[in-house]
């Protein structure tokens, strides 16, 4: 099928025109239910399987991400299941950081050992994170958390015992998240019966750091907020995925044109690869959609333990390479 290949001359990748959108939809499908695109993964995928390493692909994951996510933005917000005010503070954290991120990725940062060391460090931690909250975070577990996990099973059995139910274990369409209040100390919001808050000054502080690491790897930050705020928050994330999906379209958004008016830095060119972008977005773009469709239906620990199994593998080998 020589047919189907085609050069991408920005980044100078030679492959097959249905690659690229395949590997996206199957990375994304997983990965969205937690809230993340997957363009954390698909960067290391273009540094090693495409032998992509230029600063530019930071610029790259930038489009993936503002081609897939409308998508799965589109079906968080139709089910009720978008935080908004959570929404407005990652957002105002995360995108002046990814400015700052820009120029550390292209001044510092251009090596692709010494790029690919930080991603294995990002990502290490992202994934240690996450194993802590899944297996030695469970007695600190408020009781809403645990109450929303234990509605899920519950509701799992109930349905397995009616067999000529057609519905698929999962949340019910009138759980949906209900803005409580919204101040400069504390955010609180109701889902599935149960209140959630968290401090608003920390998620904000947060989202900068994020935003800073964001534009350096080449991702709108919701790998990052994501398991923190399921971690570290103690929110259901159930509750934060649309959230980190926006948060990371708008600063992915920013970014990308960043990238463009910005090309070089110090003789260092950093002007995305569009059509490339583009091509992995369209595969995202399904996935995503279909990931939060079927999110609901998952349980939150099976979540949190496919992407912390991804996430570490990556992200060991990347740091064993640069030693």
């Amino acid at each position: 099928m020589d047919f189907l290949n085609i050069y991408f001359p920005v980044s100078g990748v030679e492959t097959n025109l249905l690659f690229p959108p395949l590997v996206a939809l199957v990375i994304s499908f997983f990965t969205s239910m937690g809230g993340v695109s997957g363009a954390f993964l698909l960067l290391p995928f273009q540094m090693s399987v495409m032998n992509y390493t230029a600063p530019s692909v930071s610029g790259t994951n930038h489009v993936f991400n503002i081609t897939a996510i409308p998508s799965g933005v589109y079906s968080f917000i139709k089910e009720g299941r978008m935080a908004w005010p959570l929404t407005w503070v990652v957002i105002s954290g995360t995108l002046p950081g990814v400015f700052l991120g820009y120029y550390i990725r292209v001044l510092y940062l251009p090596d692709p050992k010494v790029f690919k060391f930080f991603v294995g460090c990002v990502l290490l931690y992202i994934g240690v994170r996450l194993v802590k909250d899944i297996f030695w975070n469970t007695a600190e577990k408020n009781h809403a958390l645990k109450s929303v996990e234990e509605k899920f099973k519950a509701r799992a059995a109930e349905i397995k015992k009616g067999s000529d139910n057609k519905l698929a274990a999962g949340i019910p369409v009138d759980a949906v998240i209900k803005t409580i209040s919204i101040g400069i100390r504390k955010i609180e919001y109701e889902f599935w019966g149960e209140r959630f808050s968290f401090n608003t000054l920390g998620m904000f502080l947060l989202a900068v750091v994020v935003g800073i690491i964001g534009g350096v790897y080449g991702i709108g930050g919701g790998a990052i907020i994501a398991p923190f705020c399921v971690a570290v928050f103690q929110l259901p994330v159930y509750t934060i995925a649309g959230a980190a999906l926006m948060g990371t379209f708008i600063t992915s958004f920013a970014g990308a044109i960043f990238f463009s008016i910005l090309p070089s830095s110090g003789g260092v060119a950093a002007m995305p690869d569009w059509p490339l972008g583009i091509l992995f977005g369209a595969g995202g773009f399904v996935g995503i959609y279909l990931g939060a469709r079927a999110q609901k239906f998952v349980p939150q620990m099976f979540i949190k333990i496919l992407l912390s199994i991804i996430i570490i593998s990556v992200a060991v080998k990347y740091i064993i390479l640069f030693f």
